[in-house]
């Protein structure tokens, strides 16, 4: 029986079958496949998409935060443009099976962990997004204390004057999000070109200040060996590709509206590098021109805020404070509430879900990973890192090595189908993610193998890769290619009168 249709490498499924899976426990309106008529994303929705992330104030304080550590400007954008390509490999691999199949991350993530055990990798990008959370509202928050401090001479002087601006800005950034995405649409509108423009004023400010472009990026490297700079550059560039690391899980919830395959592929392959190497370029500069304006690379741009008069102390903050508040809750409070929501959806809401995501956030102590670059670059986005790589590497070998691109689509919404496992669970992906994690982390322990921990991310994904296409050979669940052909009718859509060629009939 045929319960899925192919038409020019997009699959969707028999509208009967769609009818019978909506009484499954495992389908709801947000996870459901997309129809024929969603897949409407051109090239231009991604290339915005990917402008609107990576204009934000993580992007510049990444960034900038390469100075501070000791390179100079060339090395910084080079260790910037070759993360953002490496990261881009993953996030293309699994757009595909977005794109191909009209699936969001939670789904994909049952092909490799089971229909219950998609809780784990779900909860892993919930975790992050928190983390992220907290980062931002720490960073709006400074910014506020800043303003305060700069306007009212009693205000700095107020014990724990900026524990109290971080916790009123905290509640309203949970409030915001308690009402939902929709409650920042016009922010949202406003946001990036703000941010984009404010960048601009900056870097001319920079380069007046600092007396050109030549004086701005004099700043010379700390590092007097190529052994001494590796020391560094590695632990960087795996922070730099874990900043994209959550994006590369969860980009079929985006590429799931894609027209096609080559609209996603074009797209991304230009935006995501080109915007985040001006806008890092930036970020670099600015910093850079701080050596010479200051005596001192200011990273944080709310240190650096510091440093102005009150009027543009007041502009600035107004801009952090949208950039905040918008990314927060645009793209750091949706992913950690739906998977919580979706632990126990018949008690916990949407709402107590971004609750318990800005609870979280206070635990992931902002405070600490913004205290230095080090703690932000090592601690923080290394960390991560190293336990988002594997689950890229399961992605990416059961889609592409595994299954070889071929899954049963009704199967992903039934508690007792093929991807079901045991009990939900297919434990040879959880067994891959341990071992993809528990092998870098002996570089923690063992000196010799510390170059394993400072590219954790890049060696998670390669050894979790090897043990999941190890674990699931043979493995019940893989169809075969005789098999998809059985459940799939093939077509295709001819591009012109609109009319739709069954090829199989043709054949």
């Amino acid at each position: 029986m045929k319960t899925q249709i192919e038409t020019n490498g997009i699959v969707t499924l028999v509208p009967e079958v769609s009818a019978e899976m909506e009484g499954s426990p495992l389908w709801n309106e947000d996870l459901r496949p997309t129809t024929t008529e969603e897949h409407s994303w051109k090239g231009f929705n991604f290339a915005a998409l990917w402008i609107g992330m990576c204009l934000c104030i993580p992007t510049y304080t990444m960034a900038s935060g390469m100075i501070s550590l000791g390179m100079n400007w060339y090395q910084a954008i080079f260790t910037i443009f070759l993360g953002n390509i490496i990261v881009l490999i993953p996030i293309l691999l699994n757009s595909h099976a977005g794109t191909k199949f009209g699936i969001p991350y939670p789904v994909f993530a049952r092909l490799w962990f089971g229909s219950k055990g998609a809780h784990i990798p779900a909860m892993a990008r919930a975790i992050v997004a928190a983390g992220w959370f907290g980062i931002n509202a720490w960073i709006g928050a400074g910014a506020i204390d800043t303003l305060l401090s700069a306007s009212f001479s009693f205000w700095q002087a107020l014990p724990g004057h900026t524990a109290i601006v971080f916790a009123l800005f905290w509640l309203l950034n949970v409030g915001i999000a308690y009402r939902g995405p929709e409650a920042i649409k016009v922010l949202s509108a406003i946001a990036a070109p703000v941010l984009a423009i404010s960048a601009i004023i900056l870097l001319i400010w920079a380069f007046t200040t600092a007396g050109g472009l030549g004086p701005m990026l004099s700043a010379p490297s700390k590092f007097t060996s190529t052994g001494e700079f590796l020391k560094y550059f590695f632990p960087a560039l795996t922070g730099v590709i874990a900043f994209w690391a959550t994006m590369a899980l969860n980009i079929p919830d985006f590429c799931r509206y894609a027209k096609n395959q080559k609209a996603q592929v074009v797209a991304q392959s230009f935006s995501l590098p080109l915007t985040m190497g001006v806008f890092s370029f930036i970020g670099i500069a600015v910093t850079s021109a701080t050596l010479v304006i200051f005596g001192e690379a200011l990273w944080d741009p709310v240190l650096l805020l510091a440093k102005f008069p009150p009027f543009v102390i007041f502009l600035g903050t107004l801009v952090i404070v949208i950039s905040s508040i918008t990314i927060n809750v645009g793209a750091n409070v949706v992913a950690p509430a739906r998977a919580i929501e979706n632990l126990y959806p018949q008690r916990i809401t949407f709402a107590m879900g971004a609750i318990i995501t800005g609870l979280f956030a206070i635990l992931m102590q902002p405070w600490y990973i913004m205290s230095n670059f080090g703690n932000y670059i090592f601690g923080w986005l290394g960390t991560y890192g190293a336990l988002l790589g594997p689950i890229d590497g399961i992605a990416i070998a059961d889609y592409w090595i595994v299954r070889r691109r071929r899954m049963a689509l009704k199967e992903l919404y039934m508690p007792d189908g093929r991807y079901s496992y045991t009990s939900g669970f297919n434990m040879n992906g959880v067994y891959a993610l341990i071992i993809g994690v528990a092998i870098p982390m002996l570089g923690l322990f063992i000196p010799p193998l510390r170059f394993m921990w400072d590219n954790a991310w890049t060696f998670g994904l390669f050894i979790s890769i090897i043990a999941y296409v190890y674990l699931m050979r043979g493995d019940k669940s893989i169809l075969s290619k005789e098999e998809y052909e059985t459940i799939t009718e093939t077509r295709t859509d001819t591009g012109t009168s609109g009319a739709i060629v069954d090829t199989e009939v043709a054949q």
